[in-house]
């Protein structure tokens, strides 16, 4: 298999960091989302990674998908190519590892949608985001609508997505569309110290946290409520529990070391 050209996982002290480089702006192309879908399953996979970043680099995280390559496609050929796409970015969002984008430049288009697949947001205080596919006379197709409704409700996902129209980072922390607003040049540096605080948790209750809030979230009451009751008691057969809880009656809450176990 030949090594990946736009996307690297660099690891460093639990983080692992999904790196885009694709010059000038990231553009999300066939090659790029696939690779995108490997250095997430690597992550998920590796035990030295426990929590994750997605960076596009000091200048742009993603300026949305390549619409050279888009424009001269059919209806037919963009159900395959849309599904994968979709595949790809679900990899991402499916994580059962904490997620943070750090966020430069502009996050547009399939650019937010990638960022929408975090379970934080870390902005650049002069980074732009939001979905303008309808200028181009479509809608977001990778998750932008379902993603975005989920996240601030629909009259705010409606907003973003009828008039794709870019929000600033002072308004995108009002609405919801990110979690923290940072100087420019320490988005990244803010994005990884999140990360190394998840980093030094439990990472088999962190999974069993993410799945119930995102799969829980997803149906009826009922369902979420067995779905948390089931992973709580699977984990009392883990030894970070053991750990945990013993730490907790000898040293008091935060100071237990987990192995992951």
């Amino acid at each position: 298999m030949a090594a990946p050209e736009f996307v690297t996982l660099e690891v460093e002290d639990g983080v692992g960091t999904i790196r885009l480089d694709r010059p000038k702006m990231n553009a999300i192309n066939e090659q790029l989302h696939w690779e995108v879908r490997a250095a997430a399953q690597e992550a998920a996979d590796r035990a030295d990674v426990r929590a994750v970043v997605l960076y596009g680099g000091e200048r742009v995280f993603a300026a949305g998908a390549d619409i050279k390559a888009m424009s001269q496609m059919s209806g037919a050929s963009m159900v395959a190519w849309g599904r994968e796409l979709t595949s790809s970015f679900t990899r991402v969002a499916t994580i059962p590892k904490p997620v943070i984008a750090a966020i430069t430049g502009y996050a547009l288009g399939g650019g937010y949608e990638l960022a929408l697949c975090a379970d934080f947001r870390v902005m650049g205080s002069s980074a732009k985001v939001g979905q303008p596919e309808i200028q181009l006379g479509v809608i977001p197709g990778a998750g932008g609508s379902q993603r975005l409704v989920r996240l601030v409700g629909p009259a705010k996902a409606k907003d973003l997505v009828f008039t794709g129209r870019h929000v600033g980072a002072e308004e995108a922390l009002e609405m919801g569309l990110a979690d923290a607003v940072v100087p420019d040049d320490e988005v990244y540096a803010t994005a990884v110290a999140m990360a190394r605080k998840f980093a030094a948790g439990p990472p088999l209750a962190l999974a069993a946290a993410k799945q119930a809030i995102d799969t829980g979230g997803d149906g009826d009451l009922a369902a979420g409520l067995a779905l948390e009751s089931r992973l709580f008691a699977e984990l009392f057969d883990t030894e970070d529990q053991k750990v945990g809880m013993q730490s907790f009656l000898e040293n008091g809450p935060g100071k237990a070391t987990f192995a992951g176990r």
